[in-house]
């Protein structure tokens, strides 16, 4: 009960943060309209399609054979059989369960084959926020260099500025017009990206933001990551088929049962009968229980592997996020933007010169800059670790 009350609680948790930052609804949007998940619901639909059709008695079958007499005009006579074969009904009702076992199977494998997609999805969103970030710190800094250009030019006029010193600024405006060109043309390509996976539909992205979600505490989010994990489930309701499949062909040895009906005629007389009868498969059936085991064991193995591989990853991710969250932290943004605007007074007051300035400006961009990329990374670790909550 406590276990399945950390699932709900987490579950929860990532869900309103999702929704709080706009991701939710593009990811619904992109679960939509993805022309590859479109197909793999049709794949699965007419994979199941198959498995119940498989469930179904065979064709019934007419045979008519006439017979030819020397000294008689035409047919002599003739024997018509019509049969109908069927399977014993425990036959039936283990392929029943089957089926409803294969479909679960086959339901879990789309959540995994959806859960790459929307984690694709999900890496677009915040690559489109962090660019966001990237071209508004690229217009605060030219806002900067333009003012400061604005005044030195008033200064060089009057000549307390030299014609180095605002070539210098013009230079510093040109690259960083170049740097907001290229997040600009790096936003288009991310939104392209992301209207791929939307089958080339428009999306809404202009309430995106980075989903406030921080990860739990390391053992309990180990527990939380194996038991959600779509990988984990998938392997076990694999395990569960092979499992009904095992005991599906064991059943095989069963009879086949055949019924029908029979006419036969001489000349003008006709006899009419039933047909019954049944196949034993003696030895048809046991390399499909041989079969049937080995694949019952291969999940099994794959389902050892699928929690090994959660619980592994889990950890690591676990880890990852917590020193990029430190890294973020680190950042002191607002002291770094106090120092900016002192730095413009100091080099407008003349009590500063444009190469210190640059300098000190230089390496405080840097800063921001760092900030902006190690915030992108962490919240690419906590979409990886919370994937199975997209």
């Amino acid at each position: 009960m406590m276990r399945k009350a950390i699932l709900t609680f987490a579950a929860l948790a990532a869900a309103l943060a999702l929704r709080a930052s706009g991701l939710d609804s593009v990811l619904a949007s992109v679960e939509r309209n993805n022309l590859g998940l479109q197909a793999l619901r049709k794949d699965n639909e007419a994979a199941m399609i198959e498995v119940r059709g498989g469930n179904a008695p065979g064709d019934p079958s007419v045979e008519y054979s006439p017979f030819f007499r020397s000294g008689a005009d035409g047919v002599a006579s003739s024997e018509l059989v019509v049969s109908q074969g069927f399977d014993f009904p425990t036959l039936y009702a283990a392929r029943r369960k089957s089926a409803r076992l294969r479909q679960a199977a086959l339901d879990r494998q789309y959540e995994v084959e959806r859960r790459g997609v929307m984690l694709a999805a999900a890496g677009l969103c915040l690559d489109f926020v962090s660019l966001q970030k990237k071209k508004a710190l690229a217009a605060e800094r030219l806002a900067a260099a333009e003012g400061l250009l604005a005044v030195l030019d008033r200064r060089l006029g009057e000549g307390d500025a030299t014609a180095m010193e605002v070539n210098k600024v013009k230079m510093d405006c040109m690259a960083t017009r170049a740097e907001a060109a290229m997040a600009e043309a790096d936003l288009q390509a991310t939104v392209k990206a992301l209207e791929a996976l939307n089958g080339n539909k428009p999306l809404a992205l202009a309430a995106l933001a980075y989903p406030k979600v921080e990860p739990m505490a390391g053992g309990e989010l180990l527990r939380v990551a194996v038991g959600r994990s779509r990988d984990v489930a998938a392997a076990a309701a694999g395990v569960a088929a092979a499992e009904q499949d095992a005991k599906v062909e064991r059943q095989g040895w069963i009879p086949k049962i055949e019924v029908g009906y029979r006419r036969n005629t001489d000349m003008t007389e006709a006899s009419h009968g039933f047909l019954v009868g049944a196949s034993f498969p003696l030895f048809s059936n046991r390399s499909r229980v041989k079969a049937a085991r080995a694949q019952r064991e291969s999940a099994e193995l794959r389902l050892k592997e699928a929690e090994a591989q959660a619980e592994a990853d889990a950890a690591r991710l676990v880890a990852e996020a917590e020193q990029l969250r430190l890294a973020v932290e680190a950042y002191d943004t607002a002291l770094l933007r106090r120092s900016l605007g002192l730095l413009r007074k100091a080099v407008e007051g003349g009590e500063m010169s444009v190469a210190d300035y640059y300098a000190e400006a230089g390496a405080i961009y840097q800063s921001l800059q760092s900030q902006i990329d190690a915030e992108r990374l962490y919240y690419g670790k906590l979409a990886e670790l919370y994937k199975d909550w997209l």
